[in-house]
């Protein structure tokens, strides 16, 4: 009885490592919002990561977080850098490229609780006084990120949290 035992656990752990490793090699997670309004003010919105504290979801989670700004005061340069609760981690952000006023890119390091590194980019485009919003990030899947995509749906985890953002971009750029 003890060997079946022991055959069937290595088999489901030998089926959740074989489905982990079939998970996709990029993550990759966009939402969007039409903002009334001008691109160039919603573009000053994220190109300040100053301003983002308005209106980051992650703000409004842990409102104890500790956050320093270096480099630039906005735009290519900018460095944020935040450390807070274990819903909010820790990390690192740093604007790589823009091109006012339609996109900002970003460097995005996790620190804590999972190290990762991904590519973020805003992109704004005109529509009939409107500004469609699209907040988009990729980066690779690491093992221990496919494994965990198995039991947590990343993209509804993340994605979430990027709607609430965008809802509160919306509110203070059409204010």
């Amino acid at each position: 009885m003890l060997k079946i035992s022991a055959i069937v656990i290595a088999l489901l752990i030998g089926t959740v490592l074989i489905m982990a490793t079939l998970q996709r090699d990029q993550l990759e997670i966009e939402r969007a919002i039409k903002i009334k309004g001008s691109p160039s003010t919603v573009f000053r919105l994220i190109n300040d990561l100053k301003q983002w504290e308005a209106w980051s979801p992650w703000a409004k989670i842990d409102p104890e977080m500790t956050q320093s700004y270096s480099g630039a005061q906005s735009g290519v340069g900018a460095k944020y850098e935040w450390s807070g609760n274990s819903d909010v981690g820790s990390g690192r952000m740093e604007i790589t490229d823009m091109s006012p006023p339609s996109s900002v890119e970003l460097k995005l390091e996790f620190l804590k609780p999972m190290k990762a590194q991904n590519t973020v980019v805003f992109s704004l485009e005109e529509e009939d006084g409107y500004t469609n919003t699209t907040w988009s990030m990729r980066g690779p899947m690491p093992f221990t990120s496919k494994l965990f995509s198995l039991f947590v749906d990343m993209d509804t985890m993340i994605g979430g949290d990027f709607e609430s953002g965008l809802k509160n971009l919306k509110m203070l750029a059409e204010q």
